[in-house]
């Protein structure tokens, strides 16, 4: 076994299996931009490993990601307004591609909440087993922003237009066993059950024929994802364009001050 630990990330080879744990437990992995290099990082070198036949993603501790880390601060960019297309730009748009594009099967493999940028992580996979108490919740509305890591593509490639409308513009919480029904999400076990699961999966994909696998992975990306770099420019910039709203600071401030937001359309 190969193990490698970045600053926020665990990156784990064994038997032609790359795990990827984001490793934040005590901030319910949520992102900062130091999450998103590692990630990209540990993606990067799974691809490179020709030994690596499967990729898993999971979280550290009792959440795969709680979504972007707002105690953290902005960047601020030179104009001194907050930064948000550089990140987007360098380090979550090429990783959410990155794990488009692997020729490798993709599994996020879902222990508990995956919300906002780590929802958009999750879905960006190519299967999504969830353990029963997890759930998906899209909770950019809620705080004045639209949406990102190519949630506005993968989120209906995977529930059509009306279910992905609903997560998106209500911004509720959609437990394991509807995402299951919806048809977003794969399969849903146990708590005690969900790393046998998985494994069983992993086990699939490393004796099966790695040459299939990057074409079936092509040829439905070309289908279903065509456009998908442009999408990702498009929700960079619109994304921005939210951060710098009266809407968006109204939010971080009520989230501080832990109370209801008042959206003013600002």
């Amino acid at each position: 076994m190969a193990i490698t630990d970045l600053e926020t990330v665990k990156l784990h080879i064994d038997s032609g299996v790359a795990r990827i744990v984001l490793n934040r437990p005590d901030a319910l992995n949520a992102w900062t931009r130091q999450l998103g290099e590692d990630i990209r990082s540990a993606l990067d070198q799974a691809a490179e490993d020709p030994d690596v036949r499967a990729i898993v993603l999971t979280g550290a501790g009792r959440a795969f990601s709680s979504g972007a880390d707002l105690k953290s601060g902005a960047e601020l960019g030179a104009d001194g307004k907050i930064d948000v297309r550089s990140r987007l730009s360098a380090v979550y748009n090429p990783l959410i591609l990155g794990i488009r594009t692997v020729p490798k099967p993709v599994i996020a493999q879902v222990n508990g909440p995956a919300v906002g940028i780590g929802c958009s992580l999750a879905l960006a996979a190519d299967l999504i087993i969830a353990a029963e108490s997890a759930y998906f919740l899209l909770a950019f509305v809620n705080i004045g922003l639209g949406l990102d890591g190519g949630a506005s593509q993968s989120l209906p490639s995977r529930v059509g237009h009306a279910r992905a409308f609903e997560m998106a513009l209500l911004g509720e919480r959609i437990p394991a066993a509807k995402a299951l029904e919806w048809g977003m999400i794969n399969r849903v076990v146990p708590e005690d059950q969900l790393e046998e699961a998985v494994a069983e999966l992993t086990a699939r994909f490393v004796a099966g024929p790695p040459g299939s696998y990057a074409n079936i992975k092509r040829t439905i990306n070309r289908r279903l994802y065509a456009g998908f770099d442009e999408l990702l420019e498009l929700e960079t910039e619109l994304q921005q364009g939210r951060v710098e709203s009266a809407d968006f600071m109204e939010a971080v401030l009520a989230f501080a001050q832990k109370r209801e937001a008042k959206f003013t359309g600002a």
